[in-house]
C-alpha cells in the first residue's frame, strides 16, 4: 500500500515516541506522515473546555513543527477530529500504509486509547499497526518475525523483509513448534525419534517458505531458527534483542465484535519492549 504513515498523538511520552518513530518510518518509505488527534470533544460551552481544546490544538501544531524539523522533506499534515478514537483510527487504516500508536505495554495503549479501545484498533485495522514504547532511541539488533508454518502469511513476511531492507538490518525468522499431541505418553526413545522426524519436516517447511523471499531480497541477511516450545513465550524471549518484532493477525470474515487477537499477538503487545508490528493477513 502506498498511503501515508498515520500516527496517533495525545501528548503523552508514548505518543511522542510514536510520532518520532512514525516520522522516521515515513522518511524510510518515502511516504507522507499524518498525525491524528482524536477523541469526542466535550461541548465547548462547558467551563474550561474551550481552553482545553485550544491548548490541545496548539500542542498538536507544536508537535507537527518538531516533526518537520526532524524529517525535512517529508510531507506532514496533522488533524484533530471530534470522533470516536476506534472509528477514526479504523477509517485511517483503510488508506494508510502503516498505523503507529504509542504503547505502555503490560496494559493498554495509552492516551486517547483507553480501556478496550487499543485492542479494538488492533483487531479492526486494515493495515499493519506498530506499537511503540517511550524510549530514548530506537533499539538496535535484527528485525524479528514470528512465522507460523501452518499459516505462512505472505503479508507478514513481506512486511518483515521490507522493514529489514529499509533499515539495512538483518532479519531473524523464528518458527516455534511443539511435539505432536499424545507424544508425552510414548517411551523416551520413541519420543526422541518422533521429534527428530517432526523437526526435520519443520526445517524443510521453513526453508521452502523463505526461499522465494530470500530471492526477492538478496540484500537482506536472513537467519532462521526452529524453536521448540510455546509460540507466545518463545517469541517474547526472541524479541529481547530485536529492534522490531513482526507478528501476524489472522483476519476472518466475521462481524467486527467477534474479531480477536491471537495469543502470540496478545503476548507481544503486552510484554515485548521493542516496537511491535501486528500485520493483518488472510
Amino acid at each position: 500500500m502506498t498511503g501515508p504513515v498515520v500516527v496517533g498523538f495525545d501528548g503523552s511520552p508514548e505518543s511522542l515516541a510514536a510520532t518520532e518513530w512514525a516520522a522516521l518510518e515515513a522518511q524510510r518509505r518515502g511516504l507522507g506522515l499524518e498525525v491524528l488527534q482524536a477523541w469526542p470533544w466535550p461541548k465547548r460551552d462547558v467551563v474550561g473546555s474551550d481552553q482545553t481544546y485550544h491548548r490541545a490544538l496548539a500542542h498538536l501544531a507544536d508537535r507537527e513543527a518538531g516533526l518537520r524539523a526532524l524529517v525535512p522533506g517529508v510531507p506532514i499534515s496533522s488533524e484533530a477530529v471530534a470522533a470516536d478514537p476506534v472509528e477514526a483510527l479504523e477509517a485511517s487504516s483503510r488508506t494508510a500504509a502503516v498505523l503507529v500508536l504509542g504503547s505502555r505495554g503490560l496494559g493498554t495503549v495509552r492516551g486517547f486509547l483507553t480501556g478496550s479501545v487499543s485492542q479494538e484498533v488492533l483487531r479492526r485495522s486494515a493495515c499493519p499497526v506498530v506499537l511503540v514504547r517511550a524510549h530514548e532511541s530506537e533499539p538496535t539488533g535484527p528485525v524479528t518475525v514470528g512465522l507460523d508454518l501452518a499459516h505462512p502469511a505472505e503479508e507478514v513476511l513481506a512486511f518483515a523483509f521490507e522493514a529489514a531492507a529499509l533499515r539495512s538490518a538483518p532479519l531473524r525468522v523464528v518458527h516455534v513448534w511443539s511435539p505432536p499431541a499424545g507424544s508425552e505418553y510414548m517411551s523416551y526413545g520413541a519420543i526422541g525419534g518422533l521429534e527428530g522426524e517432526v523437526s526435520a519436516v519443520e526445517r524443510t517447511g521453513l526453508a521452502e517458505a523463505l526461499e522465494p523471499w530470500r530471492a526477492r531480497h538478496p540484500e537482506v541477511e536472513v537467519t532462521d531458527e526452529l524453536v521448540r516450545g510455546k509460540a507466545a513465550v518463545e517469541l517474547v524471549d526472541s524479541a529481547a534483542t530485536a529492534r522490531l518484532l513482526v507478528v501476524g493477525r489472522r483476519t476472518r470474515h466475521l462481524p467486527l465484535r467477534h474479531h480477536h487477537l491471537g495469543p502470540v499477538a496478545h503476548a507481544a503487545i503486552h510484554h515485548v519492549h521493542c516496537p511491535v508490528a501486528v500485520v493483518p493477513y488472510g
